[in-house]
């Protein structure tokens, strides 16, 4: 007889969410390239004064950035980060394709479930 298998939320580590969410961001830029990555990065701080490690609290001012950057492509983009972040802290909703929600709504409703569930351990 197999084993039942258990699917499990991810182990939370010791990182704050902000920590998570920049190494989201960090993993989708990356899809583009290191190149890119370090230049969008270098736009987001010289055009629009957000470093790095500044994005958890200016998402609103990244998301701009980003559309300001690459148009309708900054979709695709939070749309990658979304899936990042949701592979690291997990969700009890089942990511569906085509049907993704709001970026900076997404963040938000993440950190609660991160925070709450941080709380629990």
């Amino acid at each position: 007889m197999l084993p039942k298998l258990r699917l499990e939320e991810p182990k939370l580590t010791r990182e704050t969410f902000d920590e998570l969410l920049v190494r989201a961001v960090d993993e989708a830029l990356a899809s583009l390239g290191d190149s890119a990555k370090q230049a969008i990065y270098f736009h987001l701080e010289d055009k629009f004064r957000i470093s790095r490690n500044e994005i958890p609290q200016h998402l609103e001012d990244f998301t701009n950035g980003l559309h300001k950057i690459f148009g309708m492509g900054a979709q695709f983009l939070q749309i990658l980060i979304m899936k990042h972040l949701h592979e690291r802290i997990g969700n009890s909703n089942k990511w569906i394709e085509g049907k993704e929600p709001a970026f900076i709504e997404y963040v938000t409703a993440a950190k609660g479930r991160f925070l709450k569930r941080r709380k629990r351990s």
